[in-house]
């Protein structure tokens, strides 16, 4: 957004509205200046339009950092679009930013000649020294390379809800709705959506709901009779196959998924967890849905919260536990249970930066390696890789579906990335979604706990308490006929090799390997998982329309490998695996299949960018 502003202080009776394919903006603040609610609601108001998206929240660590800060920041970055849409951008095109912390943290981001709104209002000196500013940035030059628009926000604010009783403070905090305001008038939005979500909100603060509407309401009129810039911009719908959709997070796909596995199979779903970031919006979601037999247990540590889950699966529903990688590390020992007793159980680990507490708002893929491998003994589990956040849905409905037919624990990996943010998804229609088999008992003559099914090596699952087929199971080994306590070494052996082989033949279920841009043969295949598809498909997508040799492979299916793989690696003359840690799918990838993988890696808390990916990808070329 290269325009230049002309005369602020000039009224303009109608605006130039210029089209656009797409735009990158990002609202920064305090933490209490409202962003994400800020970036929520425009984000809605963006999927009401049509347009495809993809957002990016940046929460601060600290629940309440001292105002003003630079680690007190809260972002929301939105990018949208008239096409496909897979990541949230590089670079914004706008920038909001409401103190000079938000400033000086955000600033270098925003491409040049970008449109910058600031608010003035914040520019105090105690702010600007909070910040580490030595001059008023607003005064000293340093802002030229953009299109700066600076406004009181604050005192435009107060004056536009002078008429609702309420204190400074209080009105203060609707600011945030101003700027909303303002920005959906530049971007040619409708201010209903935003109302109703108010209403709604605060219907029990009507003083509040109204001055929330009457800022939302000011900072649209002021785009539309101030000459705030002399363009708008319409970023006209994308096309989309038909069908009813929604904005979605992934941690509400993954309870969505969840619950439509649950649905499907016939069976009670029990969630035990304890609160963790980024994943207690499991938690929270799944425990609205009581009314379909979801059941939600807040435990007092992450070992009660997996173990609760064990116990349900043990009676007959549907186990789950939610964490992050600091709850993975106290889970293990239980996990080896349900492994041991062979119960269908599903993990969801939305991962975030470690070691230790680490950065526990921002995003890594660092658990791969703990997810494989993180238990004493042999202890295979399956594990699965959600991509996006509608593929969240998909991902936690055939983590059920695995459980159930395989009888294991399934391990599901996603991020802070893919948890916060948000993009289109299409609700399927019931008839959509895939059967899960339900395996009868066998007659009580002669029943066997650990008796197999003969292709997936699965016992039988018999809630305690059904007449006639009455059983023990535990951690200690067990007769690998008739499930007794075993210490014979031959027949612990023969454990050892059932419960590898059983997670084994996953893989006889699963689709094959297959490229999703390119040909499957060439110079160079990069191999991604987890969050960082929409980076890799989009830098894949850019090489190739340049007549670069390069394709792109996406796992979702991690442990097993899907089948085929070890052959399509072979097919290419380069591997290149980039990843939000140091290496660890290209670690799994060569003890496996013996191909020399290159790492291309990023552990600074963030996503890829998309021409980090090109440049990796043209150096491996030429090289």
């Amino acid at each position: 957004m290269n325009e230049p502003t002309t005369d602020r202080t000039s009224v303009q009776p109608q605006s130039t509205v210029m089209r656009r394919s797409g735009a990158v903006v990002r609202f920064a603040g305090d933490s209490g200046d409202g962003m994400q609610i800020t970036g929520d609601q425009f984000t809605t108001s963006t999927a009401l339009a049509g347009n495809d998206l993809a957002t990016l929240p940046d929460y601060p660590a600290e629940i309440r950092a001292p105002a003003g800060t630079l680690y007190g920041v809260s972002g929301f970055q939105i990018r949208f679009g008239s096409s496909d849409v897979f990541t949230p951008g590089d670079s914004p095109d706008v920038l909001v930013a409401m103190n000079p912390a938000a400033l000086r943290t955000n600033l270098r981001d925003l491409i040049p000649g970008g449109l910058l709104v600031v608010n003035t209002g914040a520019f105090t000196q105690a702010n600007l020294d909070k910040a580490g500013y030595t001059s008023n940035p607003l005064e000293d030059g340093s802002l030229a390379g953009w299109n700066l628009v600076a406004l009181d926000i604050t005192k435009l604010t107060l004056t536009a809800v002078r008429t609702v009783a309420l204190s400074t403070k209080e009105a203060g905090r609707c600011k945030n709705f101003w700027t909303l305001g303002l920005m959906l008038w530049v971007f040619s939005r409708t201010l209903d959506s935003s109302i109703e979500w108010i209403e709604a909100r605060f219907k029990r603060r009507a003083d509040f709901a109204q001055a929330n509407i009457l800022a939302l309401r000011a900072g649209y009129a002021y785009g539309e009779t101030t000459e705030f810039s002399h363009v708008r911009y319409e970023v006209p719908p994308a096309k989309v196959a038909p069908g009813l959709y929604r904005s979605i997070s992934g941690n509400t796909a993954l309870a969505y998924g969840l619950i439509a596995a649950a649905q499907v199979a016939g069976r009670k779903l029990v969630l035990g967890s304890y609160p963790i970031t980024p994943a207690t919006d499991i938690l929270h979601e799944l425990s609205k849905h009581k009314a379909l037999g979801v059941v939600t247990l807040q435990a007092e540590d992450e070992i009660a919260a997996i173990c609760s889950a064990i116990g349900a699966s043990f009676g007959g529903a549907i186990g789950v536990t939610s964490t992050s990688g600091p709850g993975m590390a106290l889970k293990t020992e239980a996990l080896g249970l349900a492994v041991s007793t062979e119960l269908p159980l599903v993990v969801l680990n939305v991962q975030r930066g470690g070691p230790s507490t680490g950065l526990p708002t921002k995003t890594e893929q660092a658990d791969l390696l703990q997810a494989v491998h993180g238990r004493n003994g042999e202890t295979p589990v399956c594990v699965l890789a959600a991509s996006t956040p509608a593929n969240c849905f998909e991902v936690a409905y055939e983590a059920v579906s695995i459980a159930l037919t395989h009888m294991t624990p399934v391990i599901v990996l996603s991020d802070g990335y893919l948890a916060n943010g948000a993009e289109p998804w299409r609700i399927p229609s019931t008839a959509e979604l895939p059967p899960i088999a339900r395996r009868e008992l066998p007659p009580v003559e002669g029943f066997r706990a650990f008796e197999r099914d003969p292709e997936t090596l699965a016992r039988h699952w018999v809630a305690p308490g059904t007449p006639g087929y009455e059983h023990r199971i535990g951690g200690l080994e067990k007769d690998a006929t008739t499930g007794h306590i075993s210490y014979d070494p031959v027949n612990h052996e023969k454990m050892i090799h059932l419960r590898a082989e059983k997670v084994a033949r996953i893989a006889r279920g699963l689709p094959p390997a297959k490229v999703c841009v390119g040909a499957d043969q060439g110079r160079l295949l990069v191999v991604g998982w987890g969050s960082t598809y929409g980076s890799i498909h989009e830098a894949v997508r850019r090489c190739s329309q340049d007549g670069l040799s390069v394709s792109h492979l996406h796992l979702t299916h991690i442990h097993p490998f899907p089948p085929g793989l070890g052959a399509l690696l072979q097919r290419f003359e380069r591997i290149l695996v980039p990843e939000l840690n140091l290496g660890q799918l290209s670690q799994l990838l060569r003890s496996e299949f013996l191909v020399p993988t290159r790492n291309f890696n990023k552990v600074q808390g963030k996503p890829f960018h998309v021409e980090e990916l090109v440049s990796a990808i043209r150096t491996e070329l030429e090289n």
